[in-house]
């Protein structure tokens, strides 16, 4: 069989009595189990029915909030990560759940910008963070700004949740496997009517009344500012012939952390993450790469020759550990940034396993917090155009080509062009391909670095408009139901919390 850390994931399927493949054709075959009966089906449903009746809305104060933002993780992508997770345990996958899809309460989530149907994850992002739905491209100003124009920017600049926890004593943190100043985790803790102004050598010359989005991460935030902030993109907050840093104003902002608050500290590596004494430790910022953190499949299997980067899961379990020694409660985003960027790439291995490196970021976090007083949300900012297809049998390998559900057979699914087709495609992106269409094999189709098929051809796989899935426990997570604008996730942690109104801002 493959190696999971070559070509395919399907060595890692040990389904010993339950599934059995052969090297030619890695493809289960049906088994009682997978089936089920009259009864086991029956059995489930009851018992499904009988944990809803047995949830009861949790009405108190919320002390500490945790959202969770899988960039770019619509519903095809939590179903092919589902189904990635329960393979990589093991078994066929489609009855498997990620550990979010466990929480009580559900809802789905319009993504539409203020001027664009299909949205990106700046509009989005603030409209998680202030409660306020508005322009692509911008980060925290109202819908009434233009985009790269610092005109009127103070009257429209808008207050996210960290804001307003820091006015009322909470502390405050941001994680992200993306650039720390890319779009979602700018959200945070930043205002810019450009989302691309992530340094100040992207600053336009008209940019009077604006800065940079990186230096804001030293803000104060009307409290004392972040206590944690753990993620990529050290270049910008470098000065140009330091290591590969960007900015052009000498500023050297690790340093300026450091000055920031008696007992702050800064990291560049996992090793170093791991050796800090939370205990002594104010203001924890980690800056873990240049640019973007590795995808999770290129951090474990393929790590650079640097020093080892940590995991979503490694960083969220120190923000929390950090975060946790307030009396006062915490707010902590954490993004798992790039599901997106996975997509763009129309490499749908890549995206896949950071999103299930978010659900054990998740199950992470819940296992560490009170749920009676920790609100934890997990949502997309947006979907992407990915599909699953083709009518595949139950269990077939994710990445694989679709096998037919007929029992005697065990060879690919042939399209009308006589070739087959994998499950997974999307609509455009890089996998679109001129002429005639090849003819994948088994290996070449679970490869890492594939493409899956596109429709049309396009530089960089698009987003896609479609409602996203929120996921809630914790005290007031029963709001979390029916059909809901994106801004209104905002308003559940500011009811939750209390927040607005303990800050005095309404």
């Amino acid at each position: 069989m493959r190696s999971v850390c070559g070509t395919a994931i399907v060595s890692a399927i040990a389904w010993t009595t339950a599934i059995s493949m052969d090297d030619e054709n890695p493809v289960p075959s049906l088994t009682p189990e997978m089936l089920g009966t009259n009864q086991s089906w029956l059995a489930d449903g009851e018992a499904a029915i009988a944990a809803r009746l047995a949830n009861t809305p949790n009405t108190r104060q919320a002390k500490n909030v945790i959202l969770f933002v899988g960039d770019g993780m619509g519903v095809s992508t939590l179903t092919a990560a589902r189904i990635l997770d329960g393979q990589l345990k093991g078994e066929p996958g489609e009855e498997n759940y990620l550990s979010f899809e466990k929480f009580p309460h559900t809802a789905l989530v319009k993504t539409y910008n203020v001027d664009a149907q299909v949205p990106d994850s700046a509009g989005t992002a603030t409209a998680l963070n202030t409660g306020i739905k508005t322009r692509v491209g911008v980060i925290n100003t109202g819908p009434l700004q233009q985009q790269r124009s610092c005109e009127n920017i103070t009257a429209n600049t808008l207050t996210p949740i960290a804001a307003y926890a820091e006015n009322i004593g909470m502390s405050t943190g941001v994680v992200s496997t993306a650039r720390l100043t890319h779009a979602t985790p700018a959200a945070v803790y930043a205002v810019s009517p450009a989302r691309n102004w992530e340094s100040d050598s992207a600053l336009p010359e008209n940019s009077e009344g604006c800065r940079d989005i990186a230096s804001q991460i030293l803000d104060d935030l009307g409290g004392n500012g972040l206590e944690v902030a753990l993620g990529g993109g050290r270049s910008n907050f470098l000065p140009s012939g330091t290591e590969k840093g960007w900015r052009s104003d000498g500023r050297d902002l690790t340093q300026e952390w450091l000055a920031s608050r008696d007992g702050a500290v800064y990291v560049a590596d996992g090793e170093a993450l791991a050796a800090v004494d939370l205990d002594s430790t104010s203001r924890l910022l980690g800056l873990f790469d240049h640019s973007h953190m590795d995808f999770e499949l290129d951090r474990i299997e393929r790590p650079s020759m640097e020093k080892v980067q940590p995991s979503l899961s490694e960083m969220t379990e120190t923000a929390i550990n950090m975060l946790s020694k307030d009396d006062d409660g915490f707010y902590l985003m954490v993004e798992g940034g790039r599901v997106d960027h996975g997509h763009h790439a129309g490499n749908a291995q890549r995206a896949l396993h950071d999103a299930v490196a978010l659900s054990k970021a998740v199950e992470k976090a819940a296992s560490m917090v009170d749920l009676s007083e920790t609100l934890i949300l997990v949502t997309a900012d947006h979907s992407h155009v990915f599909t699953i297809a083709g009518y595949p049998r139950r269990g077939n390998p994710i990445f694989g080509l679709v096998t037919p559900i007929e029992l005697e057979s065990n060879e690919p699914l042939l399209a009308r062009d006589g070739k087959p087709y994998t499950t997974l495609g999307y609509h455009n992106g890089h996998g679109a391909v001129e002429g005639e269409r090849p003819a994948l094999t088994q290996e070449e189709a679970q490869a890492i670095d594939h493409m899956q098929q596109a429709l049309v051809p396009t530089r960089s796989e698009t987003h896609g408009g479609e409602d996203v899935a929120l996921f809630a426990i914790g005290p007031w997570s029963h709001l979390a139901t029916g059909t809901m604008e994106q801004n209104v996730v905002f308003h559940i942690i500011d009811h939750a919390l209390n927040l607005r109104k303990r800050a005095g801002k309404r």
